[in-house]
């Protein structure tokens, strides 16, 4: 049995406000401020903890924004970042375009509408694998460089600034806004992007910049002309970029890496140190660690570590074709949690699909030229994912419990920060306190290693002033897992001694308080365990879990105090969600909550409740019971836990089509658009042997997908005009052995020789996507 240790410093903390110079407008029109000490976000001096997702609004049907904003809020997100591309609205110069799609005002006003901030990075450089980096096609041609202090380029940007500032007046913070941050152009003097009008031929590069803090002085002052005066500045630090003395520095991590493989020769995927826990907080922690993507300007203990580019998925490029594994995405979460982060920004949070230009793709060449998917835990298609799912319960716990969690300083256990990346034999573990309480952090995941079960393994927690210690005996976590174990946590007036159960979030369900903790996976012997007055509905002052009951319930006492205490699997967790329930017909936060356990994505609105899912009949658990009756369904049974039991849906939908080969590349796939009706969204899956899968409307593209060896998923939503005028084609780009270029030809001709042409679809399906309505307000 493996034996592991650290000492937590139990001396009060002191958190020190980030001097002036961060600050812009931080004030709203009633007086809230939002200000940053050296190790969080507070609002009006209450700690906050920031989950931030990027969502590229015009890479993404704007029929799809406002379920997926709330979908994002459920999940625990409360600020949406947004790249501006210049180029998606000024193609061509002095042709403006904010409509449809691009209506970057109104996406603004639907993150207002449901209570969400944002960050705008408006450039005028963005990367985001988008064409040229998001600079228009007309600048290459003009007699100054980009992305420096030049008169011809700043008086280009004046004009796009002008034009995006009109969009967002009055939607900034001190407006009464939603907009609190503003970051500028991206990863300056760091990182570029090929000019796509001449890539692949002179394979030109855009300006990576040269003119250091003056450039960025320079926009910043054109961004105040045009009334981007928020709250704070941001600047993604990584690479010593150029991020100015003013901006508050932002970090992130990709375990999945495309560009690795763009070197001459090409080469293989390294395991990342990303897995690998810190504190970034520590100057002589981070000088021993081997993590190599963290070289500060700065002091680390002067400022807080925030994240904007966690990766939340990555694209399949060209020459790296992978699927994610979703279990990556919260075990980074976890990492950067324990190891000091309160500032989780994931890129991106909600996948995309790329918009058009005249003639030709707004995409890098590195990648497909529609789709931006991204394996986000969103889809393009407004997809479910199970890193969403995962995400949620750790994003709950963090936003439940962020009193206490961000003053919480990491204590890093010897050697975690050296750990090779490839050796599978250390835990994986950390600890985050303050005074005796706290959480331990473990993570059990590690991209392109495969991690091996952990059983009996033994974590003591001992404190410096020679406190009694906390040890967890007997710890167990499945491969690729990860979880986080409470110690001398409050419940309420009763004190948890330690438990190997994971909370999750704490809410008020019929007037009193409500806690959730979830059993990890692979944990042996789930146990609460109370301080030793406390008396559980088990008897004494612990409680174990049944580790097959999918759902629990039980009570502690503690001298007069009550906690209760609901425990589910893992898999009943990742299909929790929190629902505030109305107040006048209107869904505020701080009244009254209810829980909600389905399959797929629960989206609460001014109307009410619809549950979104694959599943044609789902079975729902609502706690309070009948929290759905009355305009609603009533529930069929109430368990043992109190949990009101329904059934939700009917049949399935059938969805014919009929596929034909046309010739050894060419398929078409007819779909009468009159059995879309009912359903909320349609996916084909396509499984295909091939190089490139590329899906047109007569002859006008749609959709591409990079073969990585998963289903090929095509939503149906906004084609039904074009499946009514004829059949979707589908071109598989055969994958090649053997090819050669035939140059003998004495005229100016060439021609490709293949040995071995492979173009193949194994199968065609139809996944329908319901919408089914829970619940609709009453109205006062």
């Amino acid at each position: 049995m493996a034996v592991h240790a650290v000492t937590v410093d139990v001396t009060t903390p002191t958190f020190v406000d980030l001097p002036e110079r961060y600050y812009g407008a931080n004030k709203d029109p009633q007086g809230n401020e939002i200000r940053f000490t050296n190790y969080y976000m507070t609002v009006n001096g209450k700690p906050r903890f920031v989950i931030m997702g990027e969502f590229e609004f015009s890479r993404v049907e704007a029929w799809q924004w406002e379920d997926e904003l709330i979908k994002l809020k459920m999940m625990g997100v409360n600020v949406i970042s947004f790249y501006v591309y210049w180029i998606h609205h000024e193609e061509h110069q002095g042709e403006w375009d904010f409509t449809g799609r691009r209506d970057l005002r109104r996406f603004v006003q639907l993150c207002a509408k449901h209570g969400l901030w944002c960050v705008a990075r408006i450039g005028p450089f963005v990367h985001s694998e988008t064409r040229n980096g998001g600079l228009p096609d007309w600048l290459y041609g003009q007699p100054y460089e980009v992305r420096e202090d030049d008169p011809g380029f700043l008086k280009a940007v004046d004009d796009y600034y002008a034009h995006v500032g009109e969009q967002l007046r009055g939607m900034m913070y001190k407006d009464g806004g939603p907009i609190i941050a503003t970051q500028l152009d991206n990863e300056y003097e760091h990182s570029s992007a090929p000019w796509e009008c001449t890539t692949g031929v002179a394979n030109e590069w855009v300006n990576g910049g040269s003119s250091g803090e003056a450039y960025i002085n320079a926009l910043k002052k054109l961004a105040l002309k045009y009334g981007f005066d928020t709250a704070f500045y941001t600047a993604t630090a990584w690479g010593d970029a150029v991020t100015t003395d003013s901006a508050i520095p932002m970090w992130g991590g990709y375990p999945y890496r495309p560009w690795l493989f763009y070197t001459p020769g090409g080469g293989k995927h390294p395991a990342t140190l990303e897995y690998d826990y810190q504190n970034f907080h520590s100057s002589k922690d981070m000088a021993e660690s081997k993590y190599d993507m963290f070289e500060t300007n700065y002091t680390p203990e002067d400022c807080l570590y925030a994240c904007c580019e966690m990766g939340g998925g990555m694209f399949c490029s060209y020459n790296y074709r992978f699927i994610l594994p979703w279990k990556s995405v919260d075990a980074m979460a976890n990492v950067k949690t324990a190891s000091g982060c309160n500032f989780l920004g994931y890129y991106v949070i909600k996948g995309g699909t790329n918009p058009k230009r005249d003639g030709g793709f707004m995409n890098e060449s590195q990648c497909p030229k529609i789709s931006y998917d991204f394996q986000a835990p969103l889809g393009e298609f407004a997809q479910t994912r199970q890193s969403y799912d995962r995400l949620k319960m750790l994003h709950l716990f963090a936003r439940s419990f962020e009193d206490e969690l961000v003053t919480m300083l990491p204590a890093l256990p010897a050697g975690q920060n050296q750990i090779d990346p490839t050796d599978t034999e250390p835990l994986r573990w950390s600890v985050r306190a303050s005074g005796h309480s706290g959480f331990v952090f473990i993570n059990n995941f590690q991209d392109h290693v495969h991690m091996p079960a952990r059983n009996g393994e033994t974590i003591t927690i001992t404190f410096s002033d020679d406190a009694v210690p906390v040890t967890f005996p007997n710890i167990g976590i499945e491969a690729d897992e990860n979880c986080v174990l409470p110690f001398n946590m409050v419940l309420d007036g009763v004190t948890l001694a330690k438990a190997t159960v994971q909370p999750v979030t704490r809410v008020t369900v019929g007037g009193e308080s409500l806690y959730v903790f979830v059993k990890p996976t692979g944990m042996p012997e789930p146990t609460f365990t109370f301080v030793d007055d406390a008396i559980t509905s088990q008897g004494g002052n612990e409680y174990r879990c049944d580790p097959a009951a999918p759902i629990e319930r039980f009570t502690v006492t503690q001298d007069g105090a009550k906690a209760d205490i609901v425990v589910l699997d893992r898999a009943h967790a990742d299909k929790l969600f929190v629902v505030d329930l109305p107040n006048g017909g209107q869904v505020e936060s701080g009244c009254e909550q209810a829980l909600v356990i389905a399959q797929g994505a629960v989206i609460p609105d001014e109307n009410g409740i619809r549950l979104e899912t694959t599943e044609a009949c789902s079975k729902v658990y609502t706690l309070p019971a009948g929290v759905l009756s009355g305009n609603g369904p009533s529930p069929e049974r109430v368990d043992e836990s109190g949990f009101g039991v329904y059934e939700v849906g009917g049949a399935k939908a059938e969805v014919p089509f009929e596929l034909e080969r046309k010739s050894r590349t060419r398929w078409t796939l007819s779909i009468n658009p009159k059995d879309l009706d009912g359903l909320k969204n349609a996916w084909v899956d396509v499984k295909y042997t091939g190089d490139i899968g590329s899906a047109f409307f007569n002859g006008d593209m749609i959709h591409d997908n990079f073969a990585n060896g998963d289903v090929w998923q095509i939503g149906l939503h906004e084609f039904k005009e074009q499946l009514a005028d004829g059949p979707l084609t589908l071109y598989i780009t055969p994958l090649k052995e053997g090819v050669s270029v035939d140059v003998d030809s004495p005229m100016a001709a060439r021609s490709e020789k293949v040995d071995k042409e492979t173009s193949e679809i194994h199968s065609v399906g139809i996944t329908p996507v319901y919408e089914y309505t829970l619940k609709r307000w009453q109205r006062a």
